[in-house]
C-alpha cells in the first residue's frame, strides 16, 4: 500500500472515533440493535436490490446500478459465484462478467451500499448451485455437512473473497460500501436433513465467517437457529409474519421474490406490483427495517450456467429493471413512490415500535413517533375484496381492497400500494433486417462421429463422470447384430428400443437417423424412451446423444445425483425376446462438432461455415445450430 494510502486510512479511522456531538462518541462503522442496521452511529431503514454481476455485461453495470439509485434503492445485493471464480482449484478467474472487484467501485462510485453474499453455496437457479464441479471430485468429500474436506475447501474460497476485498478497502469500514455479508445459502431445510451434523456445520460456518473479521455484520437467511452475532433473515413472496431469532437482532427480508424464474416449456411468472407493494409495506409497518427485492434486475443466465435443471437462459424474474436493462412500467416507478414514502417516515420508523389500532375488522394503524415529535402512520385494509372508508386522526380515509396508506407525517397519505399512477410500458422484439435474413444456420456432421475422442467402456457411465461438465453433450454409442431371419426385415413390425436415463433429454440415432427424443422435467428428471427403430440385417449403430440441461442447484447431497443414460436399454421383439444392451461395449465421446469449432463464440471467431436459413430451410438435418444477429428491443407505451 502506499503511503498517501496509509495516511488517508489512518485519517478516516482517527475520523471516525474521535468526533463528538453532545459529548457523546459516535460508534463508526456498521452494528445493528433490534430496530435497524446501524451504520455509523444512525439507524437506517435500507432498500436493496439484487443485481447479479454475471447475470449482465460490464457496460451495462453502471446504467443497472443508476437505475436503482433512482429508482430509491440504498443498496445492491449480488451473490458470489464460486464456479465462476475458480474453474479449476487454485486458479482464479476475475474477469469480464466475473470482474466483481469493478462490479462493486461500480456501486461504490454510484453512492451505494452493498450486501456482499459469499455463500459460497448460491442456489440462486445457478449451474451446480454455485460450486465448481471439480468440488464433488474431491476425496472423501459431502456437501454442505459437518466434512472436513468440504470445510476446508469452503473456507479457503470464502477467505480468498474476503481478503480481496479487504485488499481493495472495501468493506465500510475501510471506507468502502460493503455494509453486510452473507455465509451460506437458505440453509434451514438442509440442517434439519443433515441432522447434528447438520447443526455442527452450520455453527462452524457462522463462526468461521465471524472470525474472518470484516468489520461488518453478518447474515444467514432461512435459517432459524443463526447463531451470534449472525443475523438471521427471511425469503419469500410475504414475511410480515417473522421474527429474528433474538429480540436484539433486526428484523431482515433478504429476498422479497418480484416474481420468478422461468423453466423450458413453463409459464412466465408475473406478480403484480400492486402485491409486491403491499408485501413491502406490511413488512415496514410490522418492524422490518430492511428489503431486498429478489431480483430487481434479473438479467441473463449466459453460456451453461443455468441450473435447476430446465432453467431458461433468461431470468427475467418479471424483475422492475427488465432482462435487458430496461425499466419495467408500471412495477419500477411504482415501487420507486413506495421507496420515496418510506424514506420520509424513515426517523419516526427506526425510533420506537408501532402502537397499533384497530379501524375495522380487517383495517388498522401501525403509528411510529420518535421523542423529537416525528410521526409516521401505515393504515392497512386487509380485505382482499372490499374497499374500506376509515377514520383516523379525525380525518377520513378511502384504502382499496388489499392495500397501505403511507402517511409520513401521520396526516396526509403520500402513497397507496394499490392506487398504481405510472403509465404501464410494453416492450416489442424485432429485428433489424428481415427475419429470413437475420438467420444462420450450421448443421452438425455426425459423418465422423466415433472417429476421435473416444472412451470405451463395458456397461453404461454417468455422465457428469465423463464430461467433467465441460459440455452439456455426451454420446452413447453402441453396435447390434441383426439376424437376416428375423421377421421384421421381411415386413414385420420393426422392434422396440427401450432407453432409461436420469436426465435431463435425450435424442436416439439409428444408424445416423434420428430416432426419436425425450426429455424429463425439473421436478423429475428420470424418464423413459420407448420407440420402434428401424434396423438392417448385419451390423446397426445406436447412438444416444444424452444432454444436461442445468446441472441442480439444491437438495440434500445433489452432488451425488446421477445424469445421464444408466438404463437399462434393451432391445424388444426380436426372435430371441428381450435383449438386454446395458452391460455391453460402449463408447464415448464428449460434446459436439460445434463446440470444438467455436460456433458459440460471440465474437465470431471460428471456423464454421454459417448458412443463410433461407437455405438451410430446404434440408432436414435434426442436429442444427442457429445464429441470428442485430436484434433490438423496441419500447412502446
Amino acid at each position: 500500500m502506499e503511503t498517501n494510502s496509509i495516511s488517508k486510512s489512518i485519517f478516516f479511522l482517527y475520523f471516525c472515533f474521535i468526533i463528538l456531538v453532545n459529548l457523546q462518541l459516535i460508534q463508526c462503522g456498521v452494528t445493528y440493535d433490534k430496530k435497524a442496521i446501524i451504520i455509523n452511529g444512525q439507524r437506517r431503514i435500507l432498500i436493496s436490490g439484487s443485481i447479479h454481476y454475471p447475470r449482465s455485461t460490464p457496460d451495462m453495470w453502471e446504467d443497472l446500478i443508476m437505475k436503482a439509485k433512482e429508482g430509491g434503492l440504498d443498496v445492491i445485493q449480488t451473490y458470489v459465484f464460486w464456479n465462476g471464480h475458480e474453474p479449476s482449484p487454485g486458479n482464479y478467474y476475475f474477469e469480464g462478467r466475473y470482474d466483481l472487484v469493478r462490479f462493486i467501485k461500480t456501486v461504490q462510485k454510484a453512492g451505494l451500499y452493498v450486501h456482499l453474499r459469499i455463500g459460497p453455496y448460491v442456489c440462486a437457479e445457478w449451474n451446480f448451485g454455485g460450486f465448481p464441479v471439480w468440488l464433488k471430485y474431491v476425496p472423501g468429500i459431502s456437501f454442505r455437512t459437518d466434512n472436513e474436506p468440504f470445510k476446508m475447501a469452503m473456507q479457503g474460497f470464502t477467505q480468498k473473497i474476503v481478503q480481496m476485498m479487504k485488499s481493495e478497502s472495501l468493506y465500510e469500514t475501510q471506507g468502502g460500501p460493503i455494509i453486510l455479508s452473507q455465509i451460506e445459502n437458505e440453509y434451514g431445510s438442509e440442517a434439519k436433513a443433515f441432522g447434528a451434523a447438520g447443526q455442527a456445520y452450520m455453527n462452524w460456518a457462522a463462526t468461521m465467517a465471524v472470525r474472518l473479521d470484516t468489520g461488518v455484520p453478518w447474515v444467514m437467511c432461512k435459517e432459524d437457529d443463526a447463531p451470534d452475532p449472525v443475523i438471521n433473515a427471511c425469503n419469500g413472496f410475504y414475511c410480515d409474519a417473522f421474527t429474528p431469532n433474538k429480540p436484539y437482532k433486526p428484523t431482515m427480508w433478504t429476498e422479497a421474490w418480484s416474481g420468478w424464474f422461468t423453466e423450458f416449456g413453463g409459464t412466465v411468472h408475473q406478480r403484480p406490483v400492486e402485491d409486491l407493494a403491499f408485501a413491502v409495506a406490511r413488512f415496514i409497518q410490522k418492524g422490518g427495517s430492511f428489503i431486498n427485492y429478489y431480483m430487481y434486475h434479473g438479467g441473463t443466465n449466459f453460456g451453461r450456467t443455468a441450473g435447476g435443471p430446465f432453467i431458461t437462459t433468461s431470468y427475467d424474474y418479471d424483475a422492475p429493471i427488465d432482462e435487458y436493462g430496461l425499466t419495467r412500467q408500471p412495477k419500477y416507478g411504482h415501487l420507486k413512490e413506495l421507496h420515496r414514502a418510506i424514506k420520509l417516515s424513515e426517523r419516526a420508523l427506526v425510533s420506537a415500535d408501532p402502537i397499533v389500532t384497530s379501524l375495522g375488522t380487517y383495517q388498522q394503524a401501525h403509528v411510529f413517533t420518535s421523542g423529537s415529535g416525528d410521526c409516521a402512520a401505515f393504515l392497512s385494509n386487509f380485505n382482499s375484496k372490499s374497499a374500506a372508508r376509515v377514520m383516523f386522526n379525525n380525518m377520513h380515509y378511502n384504502l382499496p381492497p388489499w392495500s397501505i396508506s403511507i402517511l409520513p407525517d401521520c396526516r396526509n397519505a403520500v402513497f397507496n400500494t394499490a392506487k398504481v399512477g405510472v403509465q404501464t410500458s410494453q416492450m416489442q422484439m424485432l429485428p433489424s433486417n428481415s427475419q429470413l435474413l437475420s438467420w444462420e444456420t450450421f448443421d452438425e456432421d455426425m459423418s465422423s462421429l466415433g472417429e476421435d475422442r473416444m472412451i470405451n467402456s463395458f456397461g453404461l457411465l454417468e455422465q457428469i463422470n465423463v464430461t467433467r461438465d465441460s459440455s452439456d453433450y455426451l454420446w452413447y454409442i453402441t453396435s447390434v447384430e441383426i439376424n437376416p431371419s428375423e421377421s421384421f426385415l421381411n415386413g414385420g413390425e420393426w422392434p422396440t428400443l427401450t432407453v432409461g436415463s436420469k436426465g435431463h433429454a435425450m435424442h436416439v440415432f439409428i444408424n445416423g437417423q434420428l430416432s426419436g427424443s425425450a426429455r424429463g422435467t425439473r421436478e423429475n428428471r428420470r424418464f423413459t424412451y420407448t420407440g420402434k427403430v428401424n434396423m438392417r440385417a448385419g451390423t446397426n449403430r445406436i447412438a444416444l446423444l444424452s444432454i444436461a440441461v442445468g446441472l441442480p442447484n439444491n437438495g440434500a447431497h445433489y452432488e451425488t445425483w446421477s445424469t445421464g443414460v444408466l438404463g437399462p436399454v434393451e432391445l424388444h421383439g426380436l426372435k430371441e425376446g428381450k435383449r438386454d444392451l446395458t452391460w455391453q461395449k460402449w463408447s464415448y465421446q464428449v460434446g459436439l462438432k460445434g463446440e470444438a469449432m467455436n460456433v458459440v463464440s460471440p465474437n465470431g471467431v471460428s471456423s464454421a461455415e454459417w448458412m443463410q436459413a433461407s437455405l438451410a430451410a430446404q434440408k432436414q438435418q435434426p442436429l442444427t445450430w442457429f445464429k441470428v444477429m442485430n436484434c433490438q428491443k423496441i419500447a412502446s407505451d
